[in-house]
């Protein structure tokens, strides 16, 4: 008689074990959602922030590349992950952060999406990023100390290539995204980074991501909202925060008269008293703990 192949699978300590177990490890990790998934490099406010909620920007990526230039995009055409393209016989690659479909781990996405973009061969697209156990930490790919040097546009003429004449299913669909465009600006001043204003029509807004811990900048925001301070001066309101990809970002609703330059300086104003007020150690008063706790009522978490 045979004998029994109950309990014949790997013995612990084996090399098929081990492969089993570094499998199941790699695929915890792609599926774990990390909290701040752009942490670890300077950008991480911008990246969010064109993940989110702006419309159309475009930057250069931070990356060594020789041969072609690699751009990270709010959306491309049909919410592709990336695509390559080839002008004025230079090839230029496209990664976009607003994709139809995702990963748990967006900036594995991106990576994915950069490091695609950096290879393949003009007139391609990827319509989703794979990333897996080989694809490198964002940090390893984008210079961590760079910020982006953000272009924003108020269409989506930039997604036609140059000197060509687009088919008119292509122009239709730019026509359209156009249309519903919102106008919107990122706010440049000393300390400004990520401070996006928007024009949503009836109102505009200010929305800053911040990189600071939820719980010290709730505190600071406390602070300021017991002395009056949460303002942006006459024209503006503060209308509550988000949580976007574990980063706080509070809102402002903001005169849609007033040119988004007009509220640079103070935007400029309030992030002093803010970097003050982040630096206070006491604990709450009474009056602040009540703000805090309103504060706090009027949060809402997109991711």
């Amino acid at each position: 008689m045979g004998k029994s192949k109950r309990n014949s699978g790997p013995k612990q300590g084996s090399n098929r074990a081990a492969l089993i177990a570094a499998r199941e490890a790699e695929r915890a990790s792609l599926e774990a959602a990390p909290v701040r998934p752009f942490q670890g490099v300077a950008a991480e406010c911008d990246l969010v922030a064109m993940r989110e909620f702006v419309p159309s920007a475009t930057a250069v990526a931070p990356v060594d590349v020789s041969g072609r230039t690699i751009t990270i995009a709010t959306v491309l055409p049909g919410a592709v992950a990336a695509l390559v393209r080839e002008s004025d016989s230079a090839v230029n690659g496209f990664a976009g952060l607003q994709v139809q479909a995702h990963s748990a781990n967006i900036a594995a996405d991106l990576v994915s999406a950069l490091e695609w973009a950096r290879q393949a061969a003009p007139g391609e697209s990827l319509d989703a990023s794979i990333p897996d156990g080989n694809t490198p930490a964002l940090a390893e790919v984008l210079d961590p100390s760079a910020q982006l040097d953000i272009t924003v546009y108020q269409d989506f003429n930039w997604w036609l290539p140059e000197g060509r004449e687009p088919a008119p299913d292509v122009a239709a669909t730019v026509e359209r995204a156009n249309q519903a465009i919102m106008p919107s600006a990122r706010l440049e001043g000393d300390g400004l980074v990520a401070a996006w204003w928007v024009d949503a029509g009836a109102k505009a807004h200010l929305r800053w991501v911040r990189p600071e811990s939820e719980d010290d900048l709730m505190l600071a925001l406390a602070r300021l909202h017991a002395a009056g301070d949460l303002t942006l001066g006459e024209g503006s309101r503060y209308a509550g925060s988000f949580r976007a990809h574990g980063l706080l970002v509070p809102v402002f609703d903001l005169d849609p008269e007033m040119h988004p330059t007009e509220w640079s300086l103070p935007a400029v104003t309030f992030g002093e008293k803010l970097n003050e007020a982040l630096t206070v150690e006491s604990p709450l008063t009474s009056e602040q703990l009540r703000s805090r706790d309103g504060l706090r009522g009027r949060q809402v978490t997109l991711r």
